[in-house]
């Protein structure tokens, strides 16, 4: 009898240590192991993912980006040369604000039994969320939190991001697909599917694979890839103006809100997994040090928010409030 095949998610992040935690217990109630790679972080993230590798729970690695380098393209050669990469049977790249729902299964081992055999790679599309009328940032579950969202088929959703099999065979990854295919492309079942298992016809993992569909090829029957994209006002405007970390392009502006504050449908679908999420999240802020680092790391958020805004961060109540968290979780 064959062991059972290893899934691992992967993502690359910088400060976004408020974040972190959640996101790495929702993948690890999926199934999932984790990889994250950081560069250049000031907040807390970095102790704190060390603390969750220390425990099991995470593989965590440092990349240093070339001058001329965007920080992704450097991100996703560390993901594709660590170790975990090549032990896994299974990879999936996402970002810190994207959260894979699965409508009939509990774990991305069920999902992929579903097929038979299963294909090369799946395209999961997204869901987009917008800010659902919250201003300002407070330390809560982005899951439980944001549930108006673009109907199925909005032109918002038209991306998806890929889970793919064998991830050495492609000789690069990158945000929405891997490149460069060393296998039988097109035959059998190596091609891509959406997340429903209905061939993606026009991909192909050339020099530019496939990354959005049109709208009306949408899908989430399956599966859905919830993307918080904005979170809270104040966190989009903590952005606008500054560089993608994948095009080095400001594309933080009016345009990119406007496509995205999406509120057309309430979308609860991830609230399914309520039970099994808190269990987990239980288990890791019970972890040693998670707590406080947790805590420093919102306060690290609270006071880069103040300061966008021109104040001291002792003059924000949250900056404050989880300074004393953290010390309290001592």
């Amino acid at each position: 009898m064959s062991p059972p095949a290893k899934f691992l998610v992967a993502a690359a992040m910088r400060n976004e240590g408020a974040f972190l935690l959640e996101w790495v217990c929702w993948y690890r109630m999926l199934g999932f192991d984790v990889l994250v790679v950081t560069n250049d972080c000031t907040d807390h993230s970095p102790q704190l993912l060390g603390t969750l590798q220390d425990a099991g729970w995470i593989s965590h690695a440092e990349h240093v980006p070339k001058e001329w380098q965007q920080p992704k393209r450097s991100a996703h050669a560390k993901i594709r040369n660590h170790p975990a990469v090549a032990e896994t049977d299974w990879l999936l790249i996402v970002d810190v604000d994207e959260f894979l729902v699965l409508h009939e299964h509990d774990n991305i081992a069920d999902y992929v039994a579903h097929f038979d055999p299963p294909p090369l790679g799946f395209g999961f599309h997204w869901k987009i969320f917008g800010t659902d009328g919250h201003d300002d940032w407070h330390d809560t579950l982005l899951h439980r939190t944001f549930h108006a969202a673009a109907h199925q088929n909005d032109p918002a959703n038209v991306c998806f991001k890929s889970m793919f099999r064998r991830p050495l065979d492609f000789a690069k990854f990158g945000a929405h697909s891997p490149r460069d295919y060393s296998g039988p492309w097109g035959v059998g079942n190596h091609v891509w599917v959406d997340g429903r298992g209905k061939r993606l016809a026009r991909f192909t993992p050339d020099k530019a694979p496939q990354k959005a569909t049109a709208p009306d090829r949408v899908r989430h029957e399956l599966a859905q890839m919830n993307h918080y994209i904005l979170r809270f006002r104040e966190s989009f405007e903590l952005k606008r103006g500054t560089p993608s970390a994948s095009s080095g392009i400001d594309r933080y502006n009016q345009a990119f809100w406007d496509r995205f504050e999406r509120s057309e449908e309430d979308d609860r679908s991830a609230l399914r997994f309520a039970d099994a999420f808190d269990a987990v999240h239980a288990q890791a802020m019970a972890l040693p040090d998670v707590q406080r680092l947790h805590h420093l790391c919102c306060a690290d958020y609270a006071a880069r928010l103040a300061e966008a805004r021109g104040e001291a961060p002792q003059d924000d109540l949250r900056y404050l409030l989880h300074r004393e968290l953290a010390g309290a979780a001592q």
